[in-house]
């Protein structure tokens, strides 16, 4: 039986995302190529606050180290495009052009792969993220960011690693998106997703993502 509900949250994810190239937009899938040597150089600009390596000290700010590059480029494009809205981020990427958005992209995601301090999971944030909850249409996190958060593919702009991202960012994206204030993700799953969940259960989900 937990079988057949695991493969149903599969079936119900596809169903979902099987159109999400045209709602998500043409850049969804783009295979950057960008150079991480010149993505050194052109990522001043972004260190300060996302940090040299990509991990950031503040925990609201987002750790970009070994982030998957198409993922990055694609939220910089957002940002661009108006899709994704932030008061700094938007006038950052203002002046970037397709060059740059590839190199610094290559450079972030070619530093080793973000950490939580790995501590005990939470136990129920651990349990959203294994299994869902599908009689309240809440996806396993799992299939589409993978053990740990770590991701499942790499040439996709979808599917974000999240495993040791920091607690406080993780919490205010999956808030955003509850709330619709964030709608970039394809065909707006995370929103259906998170629809049913409450905030204490947001917040043991960003709590067991964040220690992976």
């Amino acid at each position: 039986m937990t079988r057949i509900k695991h493969n149903m949250a599969v079936w119900l994810a596809m169903a979902v995302l099987l159109p999400a190239t045209s709602a998500f937009g043409a850049d969804a899938n783009k295979r950057t190529g960008g150079d991480p040597v010149a993505g050194k150089v052109k990522a001043q600009i972004c260190q300060g606050c996302h940090g040299v390596d990509g991990n950031s000290a503040n925990d609201l700010i987002p750790k970009l180290a070994g982030q998957y590059e198409v993922y990055i480029a694609k939220q910089m494009r957002n940002y661009l495009a108006g899709t994704r809205s932030h008061e700094l981020m938007n006038g950052m990427a203002a002046p970037l052009s397709d060059h740059d958005v590839d190199d610094i992209s290559a450079y972030f995601a070619a530093q080793p792969v973000m950490k939580g301090n790995g501590s005990a999971p939470n136990e129920t944030g651990k349990k959203i993220y294994l299994k869902g909850n599908i009689s309240e249409m809440v996806f396993t996190c799992v299939y589409c960011h993978g053990e740990g958060g770590k991701g499942l593919a790499r040439d996709t702009g979808m599917y974000p690693v999240v495993g040791g991202q920091h607690k406080a960012y993780l919490l205010k994206q999956l808030v955003d998106f509850r709330k619709d204030d964030r709608l970039n993700s394809p065909n707006v799953i995370m929103n259906r997703t998170l629809k049913a969940l409450s905030d204490a259960e947001l917040e043991a989900l960003a709590d067991y993502m964040s220690v992976q």
